[in-house]
């Protein structure tokens, strides 16, 4: 049964009777899924209602540090007390890797209010889709994922199997992974068959897994692959993308190999991007955001073919990108990525078919009309996919609702993006720049998503800029070590 499909409590004793066991997992703020396994007999009895789940997965950050600033989701005060994790029945599947266990994702509650959590990434996505479901609109989503891939040697290996980075990471550096390929050969044909029982494990395993991938290939960068996974509606897809990540590290395991989502894991190499397609529909399917007649005098020949709606949602896009910015780009390696001359976006910037602006449209000539969508291209892989949806998701809808003026031209071909360019503001340097931004008063990320939210997620930027700021780093040690 494909997810997505509409599942009854009533029917899961059948759906379930081979089983003893069940697995659930929900989403982190850093997008890392928690979970555990249960008795079926406990599923069951929980599957309607919910059960407890302890909140420090949203008191503490991606190593299991609480966070250095209490913050009101979860602390020491309220004791770190049970949320309601509520399993989504239409997001079962079975893991293919573990023996077929069922799995199911879940949602986290207020146990006081019994409302959606309002720092949960699947509730925060609901709560923007509802707001365009009560219009009669759907969103469509894409994601496309690049990401390095590094050998653990084989002398870390045991009997049980390849042992993790982690050991490895004992007595080394991350730098002194190997690649698992070397050089640089975008879309080789011959690199995967260098690999070829990973490579193929990957793709068909996603698809047992129900999260597609649509396109597989080399990327530029030694061990770079990249997926494009299967356009979907975009609740489905974000569940899928945060299961895709989940897909590739538990298959690389048995490989002894460590795939990285960093966004920059190189110096003087390309990032890891994570561009993310979007579209409006209505409840027909029909795409919104292309225009049906062309517009004989459009404000730029770029939006000829886009309706009024997508502008109005590009534009809201644009004017709301520097206020979310740690939702999409939440860690301090992310701004790594977004320098000049790596085809990463650094401004507000928009254009169709356009590379390196920050909102590239795609449309009519080059797509059909029914494929008319946005590509945002700021994301790195590391970013949350349910942040990034429901920021996209927000920040549209508003321009859409305050029918909002594409604020800057579009970038035309070969035009510098570079931080001086006078096409639109520069985006932020770095998380202490974003976050400053993200939870200042007034901030369109409060206007949008509401203080707790942005209290909540911009104390946890905080954090790991706190982390950051103490941390002596290789390069520290090797520039001062001696000369100073």
């Amino acid at each position: 049964m494909a997810p997505g499909k509409i599942i009854t409590v009533e029917q899961l004793p059948d759906l379930l009777a081979e089983d003893n066991s069940v697995k659930l997992a929900g989403v982190d703020v850093d997008g890392i899924l928690r979970g555990k396994l249960v008795s079926k007999k406990k599923f069951l009895s929980v599957a309607k209602d919910g059960f407890g789940f302890c909140s420090v997965i949203f008191g503490w950050d991606m190593h299991d540090m609480t966070y250095i600033q209490e913050l009101k989701v979860c602390n020491k005060e309220n004791g770190y007390r049970d949320l309601i994790a509520v399993p989504d029945l239409a997001s079962f599947r079975r893991i293919p890797w573990e023996d077929n266990v069922p799995f199911f994702l879940v949602s986290f509650f207020d146990p006081d209010t019994k409302a959606p959590l309002s720092v949960c990434p699947r509730s925060l996505l609901k709560t923007q889709l509802e707001k365009l479901g009560e219009k009669g609109y759907g969103a469509m989503a894409g994601c496309e994922y690049e990401f390095f891939q590094f050998r653990v040697p084989q002398s870390t290996t045991s009997q049980e199997g390849p042992a993790s980075t982690v050991s490895y990471l004992q007595n080394n550096t991350p730098q002194s992974l190997p690649s698992l390929t070397e050089g640089m050969f975008g879309y080789s044909l011959t690199r995967p068959v260098h690999n070829k029982d990973y490579f193929y494990d990957i793709f068909n395993t996603c698809e047992k897994f129900d999260c597609n991938i649509e396109g597989w290939h080399t990327e530029t960068g030694p061990g770079v692959f990249e997926a494009a996974l299967e356009f979907n509606e975009s609740k489905e897809m974000a569940d899928r993308a945060a299961l895709f990540k989940y897909t590739v590290k538990s298959v690389a395991t048995k490989y002894g190999i460590q795939p990285c989502f960093m966004a920059k894991p190189k110096h003087g190499l390309p990032g890891n991007s994570g561009h993310m397609h979007f579209s409006l529909v209505d409840k027909d399917g029909k795409n919104l955001l292309f225009r049906e007649e062309v517009d004989p005098n459009p404000e730029y020949p770029d939006i000829v073919n886009l309706s009024d709606l997508g502008r109005h949602f590009l534009a809201g896009l644009l004017e709301g990108l520097p206020d979310v910015m740690p939702m999409v780009a939440p860690t301090i390696n992310s701004y790594k990525r977004l320098v000049e001359n790596f085809w990463a976006p650094v401004t507000v910037s928009w254009g169709l078919e356009h590379r390196a602006a920050s909102i590239r449209l795609i449309a009519p000539p080059t797509a059909k009309p029914s494929a008319t969508r946005f590509e945002i291209r700021v994301p790195g892989a590391d970013a949350n996919p349910y942040f990034v949806m429901a920021a996209i998701l927000a920040l549209g809808w508003r321009g859409v609702e305050k029918k909002l003026k594409i604020p800057v031209p579009p970038l035309g071909v070969g035009e510098d993006v570079g931080g001086d360019s006078d096409m639109g503001v520069r985006l932020a340097k770095s998380l202490r720049e974003a976050t400053d931004r993200f939870t200042r008063t007034g901030s369109i990320a409060r206007e949008v998503f509401g203080d707790e939210f942005v209290e909540h997620f911009g104390g946890t930027r905080e954090h790991e800029i706190r982390l950051w700021d103490e941390a002596v780093t290789d390069w520290e040690m090797k520039r001062y070590i001696e000369t100073v």
